[in-house]
């Protein structure tokens, strides 16, 4: 079973953090909605505190749906918004919140709000030859907060990654496309965006809006959840 943490008292709120993290990421995030909310909080396989698990983007969400408590609030970010979204066509939940996340990570013919793949075959060609290194220049995007990425740097390194778990979780954003997954989820949806992220480009905002969800721009990188205007 994954590693996972619930707190405070209310409406079930679940969140998932973004490849090569795990959940502390999201502490000031807790302590800020504990007494609004019961949080649960889940390290992705192979992530954090949680055990390898070998397999697809449909194998983790499995291990992930077994500890989302019945109408829940989900919020994922960066990865753990793509996987936010299949498990939200999977299973009923109240309302799905994407941050800083993209239904498709990586570019294609008829997709521009993502990573070029050269891009990204250069990073998963890096993170094999020198994974500390790639890993720290990984961090540096996040932020221009220099405070910030210091805490980040210290998350990852109390609690690293297995590099299983960073292989899976690549293949996870190469492969996956989930634009008419999240078209068809019905439940109330939002994406929250930062106007300065380098990872999931603001534009897409007007995508998001046409598949019916609604959006909200924070004057932040890929992080607005550590932003002060920051609303669940």
């Amino acid at each position: 079973m994954l590693w996972h943490k619930t707190i405070g008292e209310g409406p079930d709120l679940v969140l998932l953090h973004g490849w090569a993290f795990n959940s502390d990421i999201f502490q000031s995030l807790v302590e800020k909605y504990k007494h609004k909310y019961r949080i649960t909080v889940i390290d992705l396989p192979g992530h954090g505190r949680s055990p390898d698990i070998e397999g697809d983007l449909e194998s983790w969400c499995n291990e992930i749906i077994k500890l989302i408590p019945e109408q829940s609030i989900l919020l994922g970010w960066s990865l753990g918004g793509l996987l936010s979204t299949f498990v939200a066509n999977q299973i009923k939940v109240n309302k799905l919140i994407l941050v800083a996340s993209s239904p498709c990570l990586i570019n294609n013919t008829d997709w521009e709000f993502g990573i070029e793949s050269h891009v990204f075959n250069q990073f998963v060609n890096n993170l094999k030859n020198d994974s500390t290194k790639s890993l720290k220049r990984f961090v540096s995007l996040q932020s221009k907060d220099k405070s910030q990425i210091q805490e980040l740097h210290q998350s990852i390194q109390k609690f690293p990654a297995s590099q299983s778990a960073l292989d899976n979780g690549l293949q996870i954003i190469l492969n996956s496309d989930l634009r008419d997954t999240f078209k068809n989820i019905s439940t109330p949806k939002k994406c929250i965006l930062g106007s300065l992220d380098t990872l999931v480009p603001v534009r897409i905002q007007d995508w998001y809006q046409a598949a019916g969800s609604k959006t909200h721009v924070l004057r932040s990188g890929h992080l607005p959840f550590l932003d002060n205007d920051f609303k669940i």
